[in-house]
């Protein structure tokens, strides 16, 4: 069976050293710690989690926590927001934040032992079938989400609400579609937009699919779209609106409730390239809008600018 056969891996390759784990609290982090307990023993596993301060959801440190608690395992803090500000001020990077500040984070706790991760088949990371490299180690890199979420079902392992669902870590600052120039102006927009839209959605209990907001606009105007699938009643989205326009960083509110256009500038490396252009609006941003979307690409004269910048957008017609 596979979990016994990944139990005996761990150990096998572990064997009586320490083994930290890279801990989002979402389900493949939860899992690869779980198993890694089994294998090892609480005393030989220790989990690591990544702060980004005003961009993590408020919610999602105690549910963390609570996690660890449940599993048993200690737990360390590593606070990388300040890194995280250098990185996106060229723009949304959230390949490169995973990459660098997570894994850098985890491995300056964890020095010179091994490190586990979350990544499985759904990960591009998993799709290498690399087990070990660099010091990481992803014990659960064969299994499918499929599996994964047999093994929450059949081991009865609470998965909390760490970000927008329980699946996923939460970050709001993905939802930032531009430079982050000015941490007060840019960055408290997203921060405080994707804070109120789920305190609001959670205070009526409303069940969603997607529920962001999304910033975007020239550096000089922070427009905020709001996305939440499915549409709830109109007291819901009234009392959201009202909270953000009462908001001195952000300038204009509007439901995406349509077909939208974006119009977005690129540096001209992803300009040039119409796979990442692709990625960027089939994989990054479609699967977060509440409404079909359409990009109006244009090559960036920024030279700041190292990925993309959604400076404009437009309500298309229905028939779209």
């Amino acid at each position: 069976m596979k979990i016994e056969q990944i139990k005996a891996e761990i150990k096998n390759i572990v064997k009586d050293d320490i083994l930290y784990v890279a801990f989002s609290g979402g389900m493949d982090s939860t899992i690869a710690a779980f198993l890694a307990r089994e294998a090892l023993g609480p005393e030989k596993v220790k989990l690591v989690n990544v702060l980004f301060g005003p961009f993590a959801y408020s919610k999602s440190v105690e549910s963390v926590l609570k996690t660890a608690e449940d599993l048993g395992l200690e737990i360390e803090f590593a606070d990388k927001h300040q890194a995280q500000y250098s990185i996106m001020k060229k723009g949304p990077n959230c390949n490169q934040c995973t990459k660098t500040l997570k894994m850098s984070g985890v491995k300056e706790v964890a020095k010179d032992k091994l490190v586990a991760t979350g990544a499985n088949q759904s990960d591009s990371w998993g799709k290498t079938c690399i087990k070990v490299m660099n010091n990481l180690y992803s014990p659960i890199i064969g299994l499918t989400k499929e599996e994964l979420r047999e093994i929450v079902k059949r081991y009865n392992l609470k998965i909390r609400k760490v970000g927008e669902n329980a699946h996923r870590e939460g970050c709001k600052l993905k939802h930032l579609l531009k430079l982050l120039i000015n941490m007060d102006y840019h960055g408290r927009a997203v921060s405080f937009a994707n804070e109120i839209i789920h305190d609001v959605l959670d205070r009526y209990d409303y069940k969603r699919e997607i529920a962001n907001v999304k910033i975007i606009g020239p550096l000089s105007k922070n427009i905020a779209l709001i996305n939440i699938k499915p549409h709830p009643p109109k007291e819901i989205y009234d009392e959201i609106i009202e909270i953000l326009e009462n908001e001195k960083s952000i300038d204009e509110v509007y439901i995406v409730d349509k077909p939208i256009e974006l119009t977005i500038s690129a540096n001209p490396g992803i300009y040039g390239n119409e796979e990442s252009r692709y990625w960027i609006e089939k994989g990054r941003l479609q699967p977060e809008f509440a409404a079909p979307l359409k990009v109006v690409w244009k090559k960036s004269k920024n030279e700041r600018l190292a990925t993309f910048h959604a400076v404009d957008f437009r309500f298309l017609d229905e028939e779209w």
